[in-house]
């Protein structure tokens, strides 16, 4: 890479991530010249260090832990089983560069060219761009779309360092378990991978400062997983703050202030997930004039994801929360298309949100008390896997779909699951929502029988007080 060497493009995308690649694809369909420049590898944490890679690693944990656990009671036994990291590990990388490749031959199949490097702005319409030799080029366009994702926050006195203290990058290239592992957070990433590591045999501590794990999220889920969670092995310790980190013979000792008081919890290791934030530090956003929210470091957007700068747009984390690849995917085209002069928008009544533990939780649209707050009159209704039969077939008959809606006008308002394939099905109740569907709605649509999302349409007809599968003597307001 030559420092005085120029190239221009019609379309530059700074990431390529699910919201980067999903941009150029989109923008080269649509004739665009497309230049996408990545500092490290195609797909961006989603692909390489996040989703893809943590759902193989729990894949292969729950495997195992089934053939050990309800193996031998539905006839399935094997000497011996052994959970081998290594090769789980092998299989994971494995997964990851196919998919690589895949998003590597997108890009190729729309026409978009790709140029390793680290972008920064250093004008309205110029970028430099630093290669892994050091060399620099410049790189003009007509319009950019800034898509460099997010990075994991950082807490003071608990800071990684790769080996005792790790992040979720960390985690997810471990060369060895651990015989204990203290979890500080109990979000998505912490619940997720905390759960991973218990499955296959390291004491697990999770330690979340919130009332709750998985913050925010419908109470009756945190309760299904907290519970699944101690069932398994895991202590969970919430409404609890870390106040102290020190290094001692053979592992850690961590100071926790919480609802019991002080106390001291010990492990090997400590994985810190806290959070993250957009990664729109050093980008030279004010060389090219674009805004950006100084303390959060959200770039701001409108619904055309156009940033104040007309010719500059961002998608996916950088733009606005919630950080979730499929909003980023969908963010990333309407970006593209509003460059290429489409009539589009980012509109949705809802975007589902999946949590891959065991139970699976799902959800999307209001709960009773957000539906509360807006005025409205809810009233929710709860149907129990057991009352199931592919549950009992599957010996999966934990977990329940909660509907609710609006007693007024009988509009569906949102949806929430835990349970076997509730992220299977969970779009279904998104693109009800959508469409401004009723609960009858939902409830008269025929669901092929036996499957886990006939709980959606049990649910739908518990709450108009017409159950089919659970007595109707059982219905109570909480449709237990």
């Amino acid at each position: 890479m030559a420092g005085t060497y120029a190239r221009s493009t019609e379309v530059a995308v700074l990431g390529g991530g699910p919201a980067g690649y999903m941009a150029a694809i989109r923008a080269g369909q649509l004739g665009k010249k497309v230049l996408v420049i990545e500092k490290a590898d195609l797909g961006g944490e989603c692909l390489n260090r996040g989703c893809i890679p943590s759902k193989a690693l729990i894949h292969a944990a729950r495997l195992y832990h089934a053939i050990r656990g309800e193996g031998p009671e539905i006839g399935v036994s094997a000497s011996d089983p052994r959970f081998d990291l290594a090769a789980s590990m092998r299989w994971k990388t494995a997964v990851v560069e196919k998919e690589r490749q895949g998003v590597a031959a997108l890009l190729k199949s729309a026409g978009a060219s790709v140029m390793p490097g680290e972008a920064r702005f250093t004008g309205p319409h110029a970028l430099d761009v630093r290669g892994a030799d050091g060399g620099h080029e410049r790189v003009d366009f007509a319009f950019a779309v800034i898509a460099t994702g997010a990075v994991h926050s950082t807490l003071k006195g608990f800071e990684t360092d790769g080996e005792t203290v790790v992040n979720a990058w960390d985690l997810l290239s471990l060369k060895s378990l651990p015989k204990s592992m203290l979890v500080l957070g109990g979000g998505v990433s912490g619940c997720e991978l905390g759960e991973f590591l218990a499955r296959v045999g390291v004491e697990v501590t999770i330690v979340e400062l919130l009332p709750q794990l998985l913050p925010g999220l419908e109470p009756d889920l945190s309760r299904e997983l907290t519970g699944a969670l101690e069932r398994l092995g895991v202590k969970v310790r919430v409404g609890t703050k870390a106040t102290g980190l020190a290094r001692e013979a053979g592992g850690l000792a961590m100071t926790a202030e919480g609802p019991a008081g002080r106390e001291t919890l010990r492990a090997e290791r400590l994985f810190v997930t806290v959070g993250k934030r957009p990664a729109t530090r050093d980008l030279g956003l004010e060389e090219a004039g674009v805004a950006f929210d100084a303390k959060t470091g959200f770039v701001g957007v409108d619904d055309r994801m156009a940033t104040n700068v007309a010719h500059i747009f961002a998608a996916g984390d950088v733009a606005r929360p919630p950080m979730l690849a499929h909003k980023s995917y969908r963010e990333g085209v309407v970006a593209a298309e509003a460059i290429a002069g489409r009539p589009t928008r980012f509109q949705f009544q809802c975007i589902p949100s999946v949590v891959f533990t065991d139970p699976e939780l799902a959800t999307v649209g209001l709960t009773k008390p957000e539906a509360e707050a807006k005025g409205l009159r809810p009233r929710e209704a709860r149907f129990p896997y057991a009352a199931l039969g592919r549950a009992h077939a599957s010996h999966a008959t934990s977990g329940w779909v909660k509907v609710v809606g609006d007693d007024a006008s009988g509009r569906l308002l949102g949806v929430h699951a835990a349970g076997e394939s509730v992220g299977e099905y969970v779009a279904e109740a998104a693109h009800a929502l959508e469409m401004g569907a009723t609960v009858r709605d939902l409830a008269q649509t025929i669901h092929p029988h036996p499957t886990f999302s006939e709980a959606l349409q049990e649910a739908a007809l518990l709450w108009l007080g017409e159950p089919m599968h659970v007595a109707r003597r059982r219905v109570d307001a909480g449709g237990r």
